[in-house]
Parts: structure tokens; C-alpha cells; sequence
């Protein structure tokens, strides 16, 4: 039961007896438009007895013949709907769905659906329940069209994709005098990336340590909310015993357009990078890496 009406279509009866009298099995009701199409609602009102509703109220909603005449061959129509009678004492509708087929699909050999065994004759009949007041009776019938997907989108996740390992040579490093530098530009999963650092720090790693951050290339190019996935780790290389710096567990961010880079303000510290014992540093050369792991591509 609900206090509002349905949204689409109200069928109003009045002389119910009368019409019941009648040697006619069905009454169709005006058509109505939802979802681009023209519907009925088709009332048995001794019910219709060749679907097992002798003894009730059968009640159908029509995708109407008109309608269909211009649809190709092989048409078809998904509706999840609901049909309705008004209890007039109280204002309120019973609305009744098929739950176990929540979406109906109407096409050439079947443009009816609706039950059969709507309301019992007694229940409609018994003036307590509200449904048949003064002989005047309500019924109604609301719709949802369900249309094909007009766009399918797919997210694949690729894991130690092709090429995903970004490698930059920094030369004369004790001659840089800018705050930040950026990488040539490569392409991973379909999408460019870049390297940037800074030589004397960043925010919290200024005059202490190297920052260092795996960048996109060109964010502004990324549709609103779309997100990229990615799990990589950022390392600088040891150029004498292959012993790398990088964190123990690596990155894994989403990059969009409002955060277009993840990284270490406090990537190792300037101190261990000059050391030459460590092998970061050498002819002042250093080698910083991004290794992608996994990333994730929307189609």
C-alpha cells in the first residue's frame, strides 16, 4: 500500500456493476504515453477466464497495436511495472508487482502482461476494503522503460604492464639551480607519464632530502572522475653494486585530475645520496627509477 498515486496512468470506472453485465470480456482503457510508447490498461472484470481468473479481477497493461506497427521485426520492450487499485476509504493504492519477474519483456508474440488473478471478486467486492465504493472503482498502472546500455565501460587490470619501468639519468646533478626538474615523457597502459624531483627537497624534505614523485603527464586530458590505479615503486638507483634505494612496500594510488602526482617529499636524504659509498652518485650522475606493477585501463 502507498499514499501517492501512480505516476503514469489512472483508470476510473464508474457503474462497475453494469459493465460487468455486459457480454463483452475486456475493456481497454484510453492510451497513455511512458517511456516513448503508447500503452493501455485491458480490465476483465468477471476476470479472464481462459488464464485461470474465473472468480477474480484480471487486470493487464498493452503495448498498443499501433504503436508496435512502425517497431522493426523483432522489437522488443523491457518494463518493470506495476498495477494498482485505489482503496478509496482510506487513500491509499495497493500497488502489485510480479516479484519473481521484476523486468517484462513485451515483443510481437506477447504484447499483454498483467495477472490474471489481480483481486479476488469477493475482496473487490467487499465494500470494507475501499476498492469498490458506490460502484465506482480506480485502477492505474506505472512504468519503468528499461533501455540497453548506451555506453559500456570496462576496467581491466594489467599487471608488470609492457615498458612500465621509467628510468631517468640526472647529469650534473651539482649544477642544478631550479627547485624542480621533469622527465622526458613515457607512455604506460596508454598513458604518459613522467618523473619529477626535486634536487634540494620538497615542502618537508626541503634542504635535507630529495623528493621524488611519479607524475601524469597530462591530466587535464583525463574525462571528470575518471581514475588511474596504480601500485609502483619509485627507486634511485646504485650505480656500483646494484644494492637500489627504495621503500620496502610500494605505492598504490589513484591518480586523477585534482591529484595528478604521488611521491616522497623525504625520498632519501641529500646526505646518503652524496656519500660515494653508497654508489647513488657517480661522475654526479644519479639514475631514479618508477617501476609500474599494476595498472588499471578503462575502456
Amino acid at each position: 500500500m502507498r499514499s501517492h498515486p501512480p505516476s503514469h496512468y489512472l483508470f476510473k470506472i464508474d457503474s462497475f456493476s453494469l459493465l460487468a453485465e455486459t457480454k463483452v470480456e475486456n475493456f481497454k482503457s484510453d492510451t497513455f504515453e511512458a517511456g516513448g510508447h503508447q500503452w493501455r490498461l485491458v480490465l476483465y472484470p468477471n476476470g479472464n477466464k481462459r488464464s485461470n481468473g474465473s472468480g477474480h479481477i484480471s487486470l493487464y497493461l498493452e503495448i498498443c497495436m499501433e504503436e508496435t506497427a512502425d517497431l522493426s521485426l523483432d522489437w522488443e520492450v523491457d518494463v518493470d511495472f506495476k498495477l494498482f487499485v485505489l482503496d478509496q476509504i482510506r487513500d491509499q493504492y495497493l500497488a502489485i508487482k510480479d516479484m519473481e519477474v521484476p523486468v517484462t519483456r513485451f515483443y510481437e508474440m506477447k504484447k499483454k502482461w498483467g495477472f490474471s488473478q489481480l483481486l479476488s471478486q469477493e475482496t473487490f467486492k467487499n465494500g470494507d476494503n475501499g476498492y469498490l465504493v458506490e460502484d465506482c472503482c480506480i485502477f492505474g498502472a506505472e512504468l519503468l522503460i528499461i533501455e540497453p546500455p548506451s555506453k559500456l565501460g570496462q576496467i581491466s587490470m594489467i599487471k608488470n604492464p609492457s615498458g612500465g619501468t621509467i628510468t631517468w639519468k640526472i647529469e650534473n646533478f651539482s649544477l642544478l639551480d631550479k627547485k624542480v626538474y621533469y622527465s622526458p615523457v613515457k607512455s604506460v597502459g596508454d598513458i604518459n607519464w613522467y618523473l619529477m624531483v626535486y634536487p634540494n627537497g620538497h615542502v618537508e624534505g626541503e634542504s635535507t632530502h630529495l623528493s621524488l614523485y611519479l607524475a601524469l603527464a597530462e591530466p587535464d586530458k583525463l574525462p571528470p572522475q575518471r581514475q588511474v590505479y596504480v601500485k609502483y615503486n619509485l627507486r634511485l638507483r646504485d650505480q656500483i653494486k646494484s644494492n637500489h634505494f627504495q621503500f620496502k612496500l610500494p605505492f598504490e594510488k589513484c591518480f586523477d585530475i585534482s591529484i595528478s602526482s604521488w611521491g616522497y617529499r623525504k625520498f632519501v636524504s641529500l646526505k646518503d645520496l652524496k656519500d660515494s659509498s653508497k654508489g647513488y652518485m657517480v661522475k654526479d650522475s644519479l639514475i631514479v627509477e618508477a617501476e609500474i606493477l599494476l595498472i588499471s585501463k578503462l575502456k
